[in-house]
């Protein structure tokens, strides 16, 4: 999947460890949104990121084009090894990650329930949920 779009969720950071540089950003279900299902993207090996905690209109998340990565590594110092890992987060384009490749998943959960990407917690057998990769 080349880009991952989420319109018209609020997501927010519900997680960052530096010690192990991984980012969760999260949009449960709320009546708010009309929505019934959890969506959490991971990000691993995070390097760098510019973000705000919360995105209340969706996120797009998608590999920053040369142009885009032109500006941020002028802006921000990146080297060119980074044009791969530099991935856009809000549909503006104005924040961003570098890091491995975001991973997401969905499904239906309780707010209480942990999240889609903790391995100590084991989902039963046939448990749907979706998921992917982005770029």
């Amino acid at each position: 999947m080349p880009e991952f779009v989420r319109e018209g969720r609020l997501f927010r950071v519900v997680s960052f460890a530096p010690s192990h540089r991984q980012l969760i950003l999260r949009s449960d279900a709320t009546l708010i949104d009309g929505t019934d299902t959890r969506v959490e993207v991971y990000f691993g090996h995070v390097e760098l990121m510019l973000l705000k905690p919360i995105y209340e209109k969706g996120l797009r998340i998608r590999r920053a084009g040369e142009a885009h990565f032109a500006e941020l590594r002028e802006r921000h110092g990146l080297s060119a090894e980074d044009a791969a890992y530099v991935w856009l987060i809000d549909p503006a384009g104005g924040d961003f990650v570098v890091s491995g490749r975001p991973e997401w998943r969905e499904a239906a959960c309780t707010f209480e329930q942990p999240s889609l990407f903790d391995y100590t917690h084991s989902w039963p057998e046939g448990f749907p949920m979706e998921s992917g990769t982005v770029g």
